[in-house]
């Protein structure tokens, strides 16, 4: 075994590198107008060009994200609660069109029904219905909650389909030329799983993993799941789902959250993260008044666990990668290379964040505001490198990485390696208060070794700036305008690329300060230098993720 003193150095140079680092902002301007109720616009609505938009890019920008955080008089705890809508910008011959159009689920159904909030949310809990009579009101209590619907995460894609997802066991179908709802999807019709992630990843045919949990008389259990490349018939959604493997939680009662999960040519990798789901007082939340996320907790005692899972044959690595508490919404890549598995992610040594976006937090001002910014963790990225290969002539107690990256992996006992992360920045990334959203060439560099990726930086509660990071050298450029607000960049590479990083980055910019001047902003992505932007005449809130849909061969 090898000395933990080591390890507690290590946190608390680390603590105090982040306590240098993490310096207190004041003044920061109220967004309050990012998280306001919009109308939708189902009709195509034309945008005011600046600059130019290049005439290859040929295919619609879709977005989604919560568009509506009041129902009656009724209004929603968390940011995560609003009511999804979608958005389209499409882009042909240098020009732009907006549409956008909420989401038609069960959930919105029925809020607008009852001109109330009809279906409990992640942060808030629905109040039994007034029209029923007491003794109704009181049963209902005893009811378990009923799955949101409300899928305002992301556009994803499943044998060639599009849905926008959230992380619960339902998916919508829809049409991503009319943003219409066609057909609602239930993960737990076809496998055995009570959810799903919106962050899928997908193989260069057409494969696409995905992670979801199961609870069972056993405990709760973590599942990889595989979705075949294609349909057999047109009316297919989700046949052929298979679960890969199933991977016990630590925790029987009390499973670790996670929104995503790394990828590489022949591993998948779940993060299992200190961030705890409490069962019990979900399940009972409806009786106690409490919401889905006063059931989630950071418990920095305990360490992150890496799980590699075979994508051939679903063995899951007798190997346990263990690392110090950290929390990880997002990853950026990962990789093999040399028989080390690298994994890239944005991370954070703190896992409270969530409980801060509420939406009374995004609407406030002054020192009120700055005090809620000060106590958020900043998120940075890391890089872990694992050793694939450990057996019984692996040395205890010695860094069994390459000299070319900081991060260690050390065995501390038969199957445990104990890893330790390399900052993919410089000293310059703390000035922009950290990077989240990343993205990359994913197309071409998923699970490759790669150059680029893109972000947010985060010197507010939202991204205000856009971010490229060159990990030769570390280096980076930023994209800033003083009161504009940027969401998740992404890449769409051009028809004649031959460099990783020929294409554009699309970005939506939110002007909470400025009525109808919302604008999609695109930049040359080598460069970072603004090509064009496309302002739209009507308000649009902060959303979340998106996608490029291309087409080809329009006329």
């Amino acid at each position: 075994m090898v000395d933990t003193s080591i390890y507690k150095q290590f946190r608390f140079c680390r603590n105090l590198l982040k306590d240098i680092n993490h310096t207190d902002v004041h003044g920061l301007p109220c967004i309050e107008k990012i998280v306001s109720s919009v109308e939708d616009t189902p009709e195509p609505i034309n945008t005011s060009v600046v600059g130019t938009i290049p005439e290859w890019i040929n295919g619609s920008f879709l977005r989604n994200g919560p568009g509506k955080f009041e129902i009656g008089n009724q209004k929603f705890n968390h940011w995560f609660d609003g009511m999804a809508l979608l958005h389209q910008f499409k882009i042909f011959n240098g020009q732009v069109t907006y549409k956008s159009r909420f989401l038609s689920s069960g959930s919105y159904q029925a809020n607008k029904e009852h001109n109330r909030i009809a279906v409990s949310e992640f942060g808030t809990v629905t109040m039994p219905d007034p029209c029923k009579n007491v003794f109704q009101r009181f049963l209902s209590r005893f009811e378990l909650p009923k799955p949101t619907d409300n899928a305002n995460v992301s556009f994803v894609t499943y044998k060639g389909d599009y849905y926008v997802s959230t992380e619960t066991n339902v998916m919508h179908k829809v049409d991503p030329e009319t943003l219409e709802t066609i057909k609602k999807v239930d993960w737990s019709k076809f496998i055995a799983v009570n959810g799903a992630t919106a962050h899928p990843h997908s193989e260069p045919d057409g494969t696409t993993y995905n992670m979801g949990n199961s609870y069972t008389t056993k405990g709760a259990y973590y599942n990889i799941i595989r979705v075949p490349p294609t349909k057999k018939t047109a009316e297919e959604t989700l046949e052929g789902a298979t679960v890969l493997c199933s991977i016990p939680a630590v925790d029987k009662t009390k499973p670790s959250y996670y929104h995503s999960f790394a990828m590489s040519e022949n591993y998948v990798v779940f993060i299992e993260q200190p961030i705890k789901m409490d069962l019990l007082k979900i399940v009972t939340g409806k009786l106690t008044g409490k919401s889905i996320s006063d059931g989630f907790s950071w418990n920095p005692k305990l360490n992150t666990i890496f799980h590699l899972i075979d994508k051939q044959t679903g063995k899951v690595s007798p190997i346990k990668y263990l690392a110090k508490p950290l929390s990880t919404f997002h990853q950026i890549n990962a990789y093999e290379k040399d028989g080390f598995l690298i994994m890239d992610m944005c991370a954070s040594d703190d896992g409270q964040a969530i409980a801060n976006y509420n939406i009374q937090n995004l609407r406030k001002s002054g020192e009120a505001l700055d005090e809620v910014y000060n106590t958020l963790c900043r998120v940075f990225p890391w890089r872990f490198v694992l050793p694939l290969s450990i057996d019984h002539d692996t040395p205890y107690g010695k860094n069994l990485n390459l000299p070319d990256s900081t991060a260690t992996s050390i065995r501390i006992a038969k199957n445990k390696v104990f890893c330790t992360h390399e900052d993919l920045h410089g000293e310059d990334l703390h000035q922009y208060g950290g990077l989240e959203f990343p993205q990359i060439n994913y197309g071409k560099y998923n699970t490759h070794p790669y150059r680029y990726f893109y972000g947010c930086g985060f010197r507010h509660l939202v991204g205000d700036t856009l971010i490229k990071m060159d990990l030769h050298g570390k280096n980076m450029k930023v994209w800033e305008e003083p009161g504009l607000y940027p969401s998740e960049p992404v890449f769409v590479p051009s028809p004649d690329a031959t460099k990783e990083d020929d294409g554009v980055i699309l970005s939506v910019v939110i002007t909470p300060n400025k009525d109808k001047s919302t604008f999609l902003l695109v930049l040359d992505a080598k460069t970072f230098e603004e090509v064009g932007r496309a302002v739209v005449p009507v308000n649009i809130p902060y959303g979340f993720h998106g996608t490029f849909n291309l087409e080809q061969n329009r006329k």
